[in-house]
């Protein structure tokens, strides 16, 4: 059958405007409709197949014909176009952030990331519960985002790639729908309630046994919707987790709701025994409320992030080669592309500034309420806002490569990367729930003998009061609080484990340049010391440092008329290189065999021209404005605070008598500063080390703890634990603070769940606590530790 224009080979159907899509069938290339027909052709290809499309005398069903809606959409986010909203293209690997339908607890994101582990392509795999959100970095030459979309769907959960609009709707649904089946829940407890009193109450001693018997089936008929409809949750949640061999809290409390229900009714029919039809529909009814105020907290918790994608415009204006403005969507921005942004515009892409000069409101990006000026080859940041004068940028990044995705990707990562505590909290639910399951049934066992008529609803109280929901939601509800907290102040955090080593700091090791101080170093002397001129020096210095990205080449930027060649990168100790035929040398004195003449306050550069010695340049840097605070405020809480730089100047000195610190290693190189942070971390385990990112990799990676400063940082491969997006250091104190106050929390949270459970386990066993006293007080153990939790966005 030969393929006419503008249709599907495979299904005959008209291929949409724009859709680029070909299978090889039969020796030529044949034009698909979708991303489903395309998969569906390719899988009747693979499996020798081909003659069908010889044969046939109709056209084939379409994809959607095929296959279920669903799995048309997840073939549709193979295609690259359709990616360029939602993945990151990393050097050999892809990166996405997924809405995950479905999560319940911490075990269903436990089953999540082992199920997906095991699969070849995937690299990394961090789900976090709290968020209902997850982390997926994969090789797209192994496997298809797809295929990994489609394992999710299998266990029984929706994944779609999280965008903001999207995940709004589907909180909405997810809320509609909760409240839904908790009014469902609520109308039947009220009515079931009333005929409970009557049944239990004593108030009808002569009632006929046909009335009795009457109630009863009312009751059944009220308290069946609940159990089909409203209790829906719990099973499939249960479900997912037998069919994965592991336990979570909702099997317990299925277990419970099913084993009342199905005793009720054969009560019911049969005209003996007890009813609990009134503590079905009230356990699900408050089980329901707890879900419904734990998904409202889990919405505050994470709207933070949600709402910094949602600083980004949809359309740009673009410059065209003519020069005439045209709007366009941002997504479809290209690198190199020119933008116009006009004041009070909303930056819809990161690009340098090429055109204009104007301040920049990055208060969303940093915390810092100051806006920041841009000039000529500055960056500027997708999601920040133009004050002044209208500027041109050169887009750098679009959509998903963007500076404020990177921070929402890395955020997402820090919550799901489980630090000790949780990841200890997380077994000890799962083996707290099949240890709850053995003592409900030795506490059955043991009443039937006892008193029969008392054993099924005590088991019952056993299963529904401790049930593990508080223990599961203890460290993560404060861990997501506290790291939405740190953004808001200006600290990204990348790494789990940052907010529990951040309580435990003991001491702080500081680089100098652009962390202690502004790293804005300006040329305040030039002695020239041969027939070069002061113009001609600067213009050869300018020509070597073009491109460094070391806070001293930023003092030579308007100095680049020149252009160097063989350019050569000594660390810590300077730059080599040819310009206009002379070898050029310049950096430390010893590095270029010179005897140094320092100036106090001031660093010095040396500069050899054929090797002889051409100039001396004097530069100096301004300490920050709050580093004397910063200081101070390490110490009050007993914090050292020592100073590793690569700078053997008079500055250091001079930083060092302002700053009040005592332990100094200068003119290191960037080895010898590995080797410092090992030796100062055998006797202070519990160590900071603060750099600025730019050649402090190594020892960034080596420390305990690290935090590297400022937005300059390619933050997706540095080697820090933390990024500082703004410039103040006493954000690290407010850190420092929030860490002790949210290991405080946790530990409180730990303690009243096990505390509670300790309580309520033995009391249950013995009688006392009713099935509905025992949903009451379940729910309210867990809003106490999402409220608790909650504290600390207040901090």
């Amino acid at each position: 059958m030969a393929s006419n224009q503008g249709l599907c080979f495979h299904c005959n159907e008209v291929i949409p405007k724009g859709v680029n899509l070909n299978v090889s069938i039969l020796g030529s290339s044949q034009a698909m409709c979708c991303q489903g027909c395309a998969a569906v052709a390719q899988t009747i290809i693979e499996s020798g197949l081909e003659d069908y499309y010889q044969h046939r005398t109709a056209a084939s069903p379409s994809a959607q014909d095929l296959v279920p809606d669903a799995l048309v959409k997840m073939l549709e986010y193979d295609d690259e176009s359709v990616q360029l909203e939602f993945v990151a293209q990393n050097e050999t690997s892809k990166e996405v952030l997924l809405s995950i339908e479905g999560i319940a607890c911490a075990a269903c994101a436990w089953l999540i990331e082992k199920q997906l582990s095991h699969i070849a392509g995937v690299q990394k795999i961090h789900v976090n519960s709290t968020t209902q959100r997850a982390t997926l970095v994969w090789d797209d030459q192994q496997v298809k985002l797809s295929q990994l979309l489609q394992s999710v769907h299998k266990l029984g959960y929706n994944a779609t790639p999280f965008q903001t609009d999207k995940q709004e709707e589907i909180d909405r649904k997810l809320y509609r729908s909760h409240l839904l089946k908790l009014g469902v829940a609520g109308l039947a407890t009220m009515q079931v309630m009333m005929f409970a009193i009557a049944l239990y109450g004593d108030l009808f001693d002569d009632m006929e046994l046909i009335y009795r018997d009457y109630f009863r089936w009312v009751s059944l008929i009220m308290a069946t919707p609940v159990l089909l409809f409203s209790a829906q949750p719990f099973y499939f949640g249960a479900y997912r987790s037998l069919k994965a061999k592991t336990l979570n809290m909702d099997v317990p409390v299925s277990i419970a709701l099913l084993g009342a229900y199905s005793a009720s009714l054969y009560a019911t029919v049969n005209g003996t025994g007890e009813v609990y039809f009134e503590s079905v529909s009230m356990f699900t009814f408050l089980l329901l409320l707890g879900r419904l105020l734990e998904l409202r907290a889990r919405r505050k918790a994470s709207e933070t992030s949600s709402n910094m994608l949602k600083l980004v415009p949809k359309l740009a204006m673009r410059l065209d080669k003519s020069g005439q403005q045209q709007k366009i969507a941002a997504s479809q921005l290209k690198h190199s592309d020119i933008i116009v942004i006009l004041p009070g515009e909303v930056v819809p892409a990161d690009g340098q500034v090429v055109f204009g000069e104007s301040e920049f409101d990055e208060s969303s990006l940093t915390g810092e309420s100051l806006p920041i000026t841009k000039k000529l080859g500055d960056k500027v940041f997708a999601g920040t806002i133009n004050h002044e004068q209208t500027v041109h940028l050169a887009v750098e990044a679009v959509s998903q490569n963007t500076f404020i995705a990177n921070i929402m990707r890395l955020q997402e990562q820090a919550q799901s990367e489980k630090p000790k505590i949780a990841t200890i909290a997380d077994s000890v639910a799962r083996y707290f729930v099949f240890g709850l399951l053995v003592i409900a049934a030795l506490t059955y066992t043991f009443w039937h003998f006892h008193s029969p008529e008392d054993a099924f609803w005590i088991t019952l109280a056993v299963l529904v009061a401790t049930c593990p929901c508080a223990l599961s939601l203890a460290t993560p509800a404060a861990l997501t609080a506290a790291t939405h907290k740190l953004s808001k102040t200006g600290l990204l955090v990348k790494r789990g484990h940052v907010l529990e080593s951040l309580a435990k700091v003991t001491s702080v090791v500081s680089d100098k340049t652009g962390t202690l101080t502004e790293g804005k170093l300006q040329i305040k002397q030039v002695n020239c010391l041969s027939v070069t001129d002061e113009a001609t020096t600067l213009q050869l210095i300018g020509a070597l440092e073009a491109q460094s990205s070391h806070p001293i080449a930023n003092a030579f930027s308007e100095y680049q008329g020149l252009t160097a060649t063989n350019i050569e990168h000594h660390t810590g100790l300077g730059l080599s290189g040819m310009v206009d035929g002379k070898q050029l040398k310049l950096g430390k004195a010893s590095f270029c065999k010179q005897a140094a003449e320092p100036i106090a306050g001031m660093l010095e550069l040396v500069l050899m021209v054929d090797n002889g010695l051409a100039a001396r340049v004097y530069l100096s840097d301004t300490i920050k404005k709050d580093a004397v605070s910063f200081s101070k405020g390490l110490k009050a809480r007993d914090i050292s605070l020592s100073m590793l730089t690569g700078d053997d100047s008079a500055q250091v000195e001079y930083v060092a008598k302002q700053l009040h610190i005592t332990d100094i290693a200068s003119g290191t190189l960037p080895q010898q500063k590995l080797d410092v942070v090992k030796n100062k971390t055998q006797s202070s385990p519990h160590l900071l080390m603060l750099g600025d990112g730019v050649n402090d990799g190594p020892v960034l990676a080596a420390a305990p703890l690290s935090i590297a400063m400022g937005l300059g940082t390619d933050i997706a491969k540095s080697s820090a634990d933390a990024v500082l997006l703004g410039s103040r250091l006493t954000t690290l104190l407010t850190a420092v603070d929030l860490a002790k106050k949210t290991k405080k929390i946790i530990a409180q949270n730990l303690a009243w769940a096990l505390g509670y459970n300790a309580l309520i386990l033995p009391l249950a066993v013995a009688g006392i606590v009713t099935p509905y006293m025992a949903a009451i007080g379940m729910s309210l153990s867990s809003l106490a530790v999402l409220t608790n939790s909650l504290r600390l966005n207040k901090q």
